[in-house]
């Protein structure tokens, strides 16, 4: 952007209102290209050109703003709405993009004469009442099921208008002589009588579930009086069913009434909101919403947003909330709690469970498309997590194990992209130290490998795992160190105790999360390079025992005992064999020499 032009929009700035309002941001071609909400047009809109941004995209944007133009309105909450309104009729480039969750199921009342209850995919405004929308199909189902027991509803789409009915213009269908339906079409039901399940239905989905039980009680009793206990009993099913759903429903002190809760997680690229409406301790209504971010957007600046977003679009008007934090922008007519402990917090602690998961399923959803993409997140974490400098695509870990200084072996995995790549595990003699020095030992193999990396020409890891603590690690530092590649790659240990993290140079050690991908990855190289390095072990200490025993018969060559471990596998198995069977390997002479020498022996 030139200097002329950074002048006139800084003085277009300056000349704003201190009134709360929205702001628009066009481009040259005099496209609306952001979208934003001030407490203050005139500070808001000024600190744009006033002061030096870090992010990278705000710099775009800025350098991109060829006009300005701003509505003043009464309130925070008013220029919140409209902005909101503004951003899903304009959808700004710059802008954050909401997605929600729309293909979800919802519960529908139509608005006609004796109206259907019926569940939809489809929000439609015309009129009919919208409940949801459901996270699982299943619930919508077996709340639909419940209606189905308690009311008898038309499920037919015809047109039952008074005029039509009163023409003999339908007959009755199936579901009326099955008893699924009283049949309004042909006046066997009367409207009002039909109405009153609908308002029935209606409560129960708001949650106001102690009115309907209450009357349907009244009505029983009414029906017993009379001596119809048929019908009295009926009724009393109806309670049964009704009071089953409500205990499935409530989940926390059932005086928490009519609250609305929101919860927000966000990462580099996206935020999720959940909300859940809560009316007589019971949850009736789930919702979550994703925001794309453009401008490296804080959960404080979405959450707002994202209330406004979900309360137009479920028309909700509860006159309490709770959040995890109180937002910077005044939210008129409604109280905020921001609660620290109790059965609201718990429900806090139950939305934030929600949009977790939720986040957690959308990225398994793309990752199981995208397998490519789980690790690059994941390798994303290791960096940030460790604080690399480079992405660690490629790491090695490393494991002594000997057992009182016997068969001194050492092991290397490697693992690119976080998955193991066994045709690169090496394994090593330890050949310069005696005795049981883990140290020393580290120290050794360390060298060998890099060493050998170096003058092959081969690529080296971004990162080394080392299998100990303080001790294990500056060991290896020093081939590093050696080898001029100290600050080139990066090293860790991990002591197996607590899982602590060493760092070079630093004392403290470093406690990952135990939940986290990083820790995992972590984990499993280590735990791949200590089993890869015993089972190397095992198989060299049994290797030498079998050639220590079989070395001390003459006239049995080296020809021969492969033979028999071929055949056999261990000497136990060879002792165990008759003379005959050791004849057909070996020959007559030499299974008399192999049995004699047993005999001596045992």
């Amino acid at each position: 952007m030139n200097k002329k032009r950074l002048e006139q929009l800084k003085s277009i700035a300056i000349s704003l209102p201190d009134k709360p309002g929205v702001y628009q941001f066009y481009n040259s071609e005099n496209k609306i290209i952001y979208v934003g909400k001030a407490k203050n047009l005139k500070k808001r809109v000024s600190s744009y050109f006033l002061k030096n941004y870090d992010s990278g995209k705000t710099k775009i944007l800025i350098s991109k703003i060829n006009n300005i133009k701003y509505i003043v309105v009464n309130s925070e909450q008013d220029a919140l709405l409209l902005e909101n309104n503004l951003i899903k009729k304009y959808q700004p480039r710059y802008n954050v993009m909401m997605k929600d969750d729309k293909s979800f199921p919802w519960i529908c009342i139509k608005n006609e004469n004796f109206p259907r209850v019926f569940y939809t995919r489809k929000h439609i405004k015309d009129g009919s009442l919208y409940f949801g929308p459901y996270t699982s199909i299943k619930m919508v189902k077996v709340i639909l099921d419940f209606f189905k027991q308690l009311y008898k509803l038309r499920t037919c789409n015809y047109n039952l208008s008074q005029k039509n009915i009163k023409q003999n213009k339908f007959k009755v269908c199936l579901e009326y002589h099955i008893g699924n339906c009283k049949a309004p079409c042909v006046e066997k039901q009367n409207e009002d009588e039909y109405n009153k399940a609908i308002d029935e239905i209606k409560n129960i989905l708001k949650g106001n579930i102690y009115n309907v039980t209450k009357y349907l009680k009244n009505l029983m009793q009414k029906y017993a009086d009379k001596y119809k206990f048929e019908e009295a009993n009926k009724i009393k099913e109806k309670i049964k069913i009704l009071e089953n759903y409500q205990s499935k429903s409530t989940i926390v002190n059932p005086s928490i009434n009519n609250v609305d809760v929101f919860s927000i997680i966000d990462d580099e690229k996206s935020a999720y909101v959940n909300f859940l409406k809560v009316v007589n301790g019971a949850i009736i209504q789930v919702h979550t919403l994703e925001m794309k971010k453009k401008l490296d957007e804080t959960k404080e600046e979405l959450l707002p947003m994202a209330i406004t977003e979900i309360r137009q679009k479920l028309s909700i008007d509860s006159k309490e909330i709770i959040l995890p934090f109180y937002p910077d922008i005044k939210l008129d007519y409604t109280k905020i709690i921001v609660p620290k402990r109790g059965d609201k917090k718990k429900l806090l602690e139950l939305s934030e469970r929600n949009v977790k998961y939720y986040r957690l399923e959308k990225i398994k959803q793309f990752e199981r498309i995208n397998p490519q993409k789980r690790y690059d997140r994941i390798l994303n974490t290791i960096k940030k997590d460790l604080h690399l400098n480079n992405l660690p695509v490629h790491i090695e870990g490393f494991d002594n194990s000997n057992i009182q200084g016997t068969n001194a072996v050492a092991s290397c995995v490697v693992f690119k992209n976080a998955k193991p790549f066994k045709k690169e595990y090496r394994k090593f003699n330890i050949k310069t130290v005696t005795g049981p020095n883990d140290f020393a030992s580290m120290e050794e193999i360390v060298y060998r490998r890099y060493k050998r990396l170096i003058d092959e020409n081969k690529s080296l890891p971004q990162l080394i795992v080392i299998d100990g603590g303080k001790g294990q690690l500056n060991a290896a530092i020093k081939s590093i160190k050696k080898l001029n590649l100290y600050g080139k790659i990066a090293i860790i240990g991990i002591a197996k105790r607590l899982e602590e993290i060493y760092f070079p140079e630093d004392p403290t050690p470093v406690y990952l999360d135990k939940n986290s991908e990083s820790l995992k990855i972590i984990q499993q190289i280590r735990n791949e390079a200590h089993r890869f390095g015993i089972t190397f072990h095992r198989d060299k200490r049994s290797k030498s025992m079998v050639k220590s025993e079989l070395d001390e018969i003459k006239g049995i060559g080296e020809k021969t005992k492969q033979k028999l471990l071929e055949k056999f596998k261990s000497i136990s198995k060879i002792k165990q064999a008759d003379f005959n069977e050791l004849e057909e390997i070996i020959g007559k002479a030499k299974a008399k020499l192999l049995l004699g020498y047993f005999q001596r022996t045992c």
